[in-house]
């Protein structure tokens, strides 16, 4: 005779490798099977009703809760990765987290349920270079974010060419990477040209091949870069620096998909998508007569700019978590958090080098801490100086518009505005002194 339904239930998640935990509305554990006890080195008597963040100690508790937002919005939570933190932090286990939210029978969300599955060391860093890069890659959740996907998840499945714009260490390189690996040539070679490595003389032959006898030392035909992305995408970094002289070959090739090799009596054809990025506008170079005209309205088909880190800051907290999880898993660490301060330097810095700076700075405080937690002398030394000076300058901004908007309603009487502050009429005077302020 067959058990009855809960008990089959209870067997099956007893019997599976995916770890399974149900919270009430509360986040407190209410369900915890056998594989969840195993991957989080926690028994089942000292999960069940305490805090979920409690019992699994992850590297997305402290600020992105899956179950927690999965209840808030009724929306499932997919595909997230994190790091936990065996008891005692004897050990690391990467794993990969999804939640959905749970409802009672009147539809009333009245908890959540969250699987775990355990992530090989090897399996992650083999990942790390193998695998087909996805939109979830580029970290960020600021608006500017999102009218870069809301663009590109349109443009990627066409044959359409797309100019990336922005300051060096945005991410450039890794948006082009996603747009052909989310396209139908992802199966094919992306290759990759940085205009601004190669010497002019060179680049012509990188670029388009040669044939035998094209020059001295020419022996043998030899493919350019656009002949081994035939069928694929090229992506042609640092196009502002391309030679004037190069710009008209390249025209040709996007007008008509084809070109003559060095020395080469006819042309070849060829089948490739071109991704370009850029760290100048081009619309600026081409006003500067240092870009062609024509060539610059071929390539601004579809055209994003990635925003420098400083006006995503929303976005650093993410960054940081990702880089953290990464860093964990390649170096068996259990680093999982950061004390306030140093959290505080890592979020008003401006970071010149953009997101490429981060990841150094993440890198040198990863390399020096010996423990759980970041702390502020794991940082570049120079970092807490500059950080202190922009938050000092940002914190100023603001009392003296406060101040501005206090004068403004007493219009301008330091008396009347001393007295709806609260101070005497010298301390309002040396204040105005001290930020620079006077009607004028």
């Amino acid at each position: 005779m067959l058990p009855s339904y809960p008990t089959q239930l209870n067997l099956i998640m007893e019997a599976i490798s995916l770890g399974v935990l149900a919270m009430d509305r509360h986040g407190r554990v209410v369900y915890f099977n056998r594989a969840a006890e195993q991957i989080t080195g926690v028994s089942r008597e000292q999960a069940l009703g305490r805090l979920c963040g409690e019992v699994l100690q992850s590297t997305l508790c402290d600020e992105y809760c899956p179950v927690l937002r999965a209840m808030e919005t009724g929306e499932e939570q997919a595909g997230m990765e994190a790091v936990f933190i065996r008891q005692q932090g004897r050990s690391v286990v990467p794993v990969r987290i999804c939640a959905s939210p749970l409802y009672d029978d009147d539809g009333q969300v009245c908890g959540g349920v969250e699987t775990l599955q355990s992530l090989s060391l090897g399996s992650q860093l083999d990942k790390q270079d193998s695998e087909a890069r996805r939109w979830e890659d580029f970290i960020g959740d600021s608006p500017q974010v999102k009218r870069i996907f809301d663009t590109l998840k349109v443009a990627a499945p066409s044959k359409v060419t797309v100019l990336i714009e922005g300051s060096t260490g945005t991410g450039k390189d890794l948006l082009a990477q996603i747009i052909h690996y989310n396209s139908p040539r992802a199966q094919k070679p992306l290759i990759k040209v940085n205009c601004a490595a190669l010497p002019e003389n060179l680049l012509e032959s990188e670029l388009f091949g040669y044939s035998r006898g094209a020059f001295t030392g020419a022996e043998r035909d030899k493919p350019g870069r656009f002949q081994l992305a035939d069928g694929g995408s090229i992506f042609l970094d640092e196009i502002s620096e391309l030679p004037l002289a190069l710009q008209a070959k390249l025209l040709r090739v996007l007008e008509d998909q084809e070109f003559f090799p060095l020395g080469a009596r006819q042309t070849t054809k060829v089948n490739v998508r071109i991704l370009a990025a850029s760290n100048k506008p081009l619309d600026r170079q081409v006003e500067l007569g240092l870009f062609r005209e024509d060539l610059y309205y071929r390539l601004n088909v579809i055209k994003v700019t990635v925003p420098v880190l400083k006006e995503r800051r929303e976005d650093i907290p993410l960054l940081i978590r990702r880089f953290i999880q990464r860093k964990n898993i390649e170096n068996n660490t259990y680093i999982c958090r950061f004390s306030p301060e140093t959290l505080n330097i890592l979020l008003n810095y401006n970071y010149p080098g953009n997101v490429r700076e981060l990841e150094n700075i993440l890198e040198h405080a990863c390399l020096l801490c010996r423990g759980d937690v970041i702390k502020a002398h794991h940082l570049p030394r120079d970092l807490d100086t500059e950080a202190a000076t922009t938050l000092e300058s940002s914190e100023r901004r603001k009392e003296k518009d406060n101040l501005v908007q206090v004068l403004t309603q007493n219009n301008w009487n330091q008396t009347q505005t001393a007295a709806e502050l609260g101070i005497n009429r010298t301390t309002l005077w040396r204040r105005m002194k001290r930020l620079g302020l006077s009607r004028t």
